[in-house]
């Protein structure tokens, strides 16, 4: 094997293996500021987001706060790198807003969830 070829392939793999890094290691960093996905029920009507097809491996923060009042923290990074490799809330709001553009506003949104209606909204952590 030439040297350049070498040189080529060995280099791609140290490339790859950063990117899988980046990838897995950013989840498990708790830097920035600490949000989290809660769930209020509401009397109001109007439109709602079906949360009876919400899976949890697509909205483990929606999910979680439907079942128990509020999900687990997710750190947001000081730069916003982290954003870009791992799953957040705001996706989660993203698809609401592409689901049903009338039930979702910024950070929050409407969810229809076992018979009953809920504001879901991502908060801010306070100390």
């Amino acid at each position: 094997m030439r040297t350049i070829t070498r040189n080529f392939l060995v280099g791609l793999g140290v490339v790859l293996v950063v990117l899988v890094a980046l990838g897995a290691l950013p989840s498990y960093l708790q830097s920035g500021d600490p949000y989290y996905v809660s769930a209020t029920p509401v009397e109001e009507r109007g439109p709602a987001v079906n949360g009876s097809v919400l899976t949890e491996q697509r909205f483990p923060y929606t999910t979680a706060a439907l079942e128990s009042g509020r999900s687990s923290l997710y750190w947001r990074g000081p730069i916003g790198l982290k954003e870009s490799f791992t799953h957040t809330p705001f996706d989660e709001f993203a698809a609401f807003r592409q689901r049903e553009p009338r039930a979702a506003n910024g950070s929050v949104a409407y969810v229809a969830y076992n018979g009953s209606r809920y504001r879901v909204a991502i908060t801010e952590e306070t100390a």
